[in-house]
C-alpha cells in the first residue's frame, strides 16, 4: 500500500528471507541425514579399516580438527561426512570444498566472503563458505593445494574462531569444525607444502585411510554391495562367477576404483 512504510517493508522482507533460508536449511539437512547415515554406510570387514573407524567415532564426539590422509578414491569425503553425521553438529550444515579447484585470486573471497565494494563486481555483501558452514563442519579436501597466503587466514580461524571478509575491517566470529584431507604423504605435507603452525592446528587428530589393495578382505564384500545396488536400481540380479572373483582378487585397484 502506498505510501510505503519503509521500515515495515524491511521487516516483512527480513521475515520472509528468514523463512525461506530456514526451509532451505531444513531440506538440505534432511537430505544430508538421509544420504550419509553415520558410519553404517561404510562397507568394510578389514581390521585396519575398522581401527580407522573406531578412532573416527571417538573423534566425532569432539570438536577437534581432523586431518584425513589417503590416496584418491579411498573415501576421505565419505568418512568426513560420517564423522559430521555422528557428531553433535549433525543437524547443522556440512560444506565440502575442493581447495585445488578454488581459483587462486578468488580463494579468499570464496572461503571467507566479501563486503560490498571490496573489488570490481562486489555489488553486495556475500558470505563465504565458512559462514555457510556456521554451526556445522567444513571439509577442506586437498588442503595441500591451498595457497600459503590463504593458509595464514585459515590459521586465524582455527586459533580464534574469527574470520575477516575481503574488504572488511572487522573480524566476524564463526563456529565451524574443520575436517581437512589430502592425498599427499604426511612427510611431503610437512616438508613445506603446508605451514608448520597450520599443520599442528589441523592435525589434532590424524586418520590414515588404507588403500583398497592393502585390505583385500574388503574387495568381495564391496563387489557384492555394489552388485546389490545395481540389482535394486535396475531390477537385474547380478552374481559373481569364480572367474570374476579371481580377477577381482588379482587386481591392484589403481585409483582405488
Amino acid at each position: 500500500t502506498k505510501p510505503f512504510d519503509y521500515e515495515a517493508v524491511r521487516k516483512k522482507i527480513a521475515r520472509l528471507m528468514e523463512v525461506v533460508e530456514l526451509r532451505e536449511r531444513v531440506a538440505q539437512l534432511e537430505k544430508n541425514l538421509e544420504r550419509h547415515a553415520c558410519f553404517e554406510n561404510i562397507v568394510t570387514l578389514s581390521p585396519s579399516m575398522e581401527r580407522v573407524l573406531d578412532r573416527a567415532r571417538m573423534a566425532a564426539a569432539t570438536d577437534a580438527p581432523i586431518l584425513l590422509l589417503g590416496e584418491t578414491g579411498t573415501g576421505k569425503e565419505m568418512l568426513a561426512r560420517a564423522i559430521h553425521a555422528a557428531s553433535p553438529r549433525a543437524r547443522m550444515p556440512f560444506v565440502a570444498v575442493n581447495c585445488g579447484a578454488l581459483p587462486r585470486d578468488l580463494a579468499e573471497s570464496e572461503l571467507f566472503g566479501f563486503h560490498k565494494g571490496a573489488f570490481t563486481g562486489a555489488h553486495a555483501d556475500a558470505p563465504g563458505l565458512f559462514s555457510a558452514a556456521s554451526g556445522g563442519s567444513i571439509f577442506l579436501d586437498e588442503i595441500g593445494e591451498m595457497p600459503k597466503e590463504i593458509q595464514v587466514k585459515l590459521l586465524r580461524v582455527l586459533q580464534g574462531g574469527e574470520l575477516r571478509p575481503v574488504g572488511s575491517t572487522r573480524p566476524e566470529h564463526v563456529d565451524v569444525r574443520v575436517i581437512a584431507a589430502t592425498n599427499r604423504a604426511l612427510a611431503e605435507l610437512r616438508s613445506g607444502v603446508m605451514r608448520e603452525d597450520l599443520y599442528f592446528r589441523v592435525a589434532t587428530v590424524v586418520l590414515e585411510i588404507p588403500a583398497l589393495r592393502s585390505r583385500p578382505e574388503d574387495i568381495l564384500v564391496l563387489a557384492q554391495h555394489f552388485a546389490g545396488r545395481v540389482w535394486r536400481r535396475y531390477g537385474r540380479e547380478i552374481s559373481l562367477s569364480r572367474q570374476a572373483v579371481e580377477l577381482l582378487l588379482a587386481y591392484s585397484f589403481p585409483g582405488n576404483v
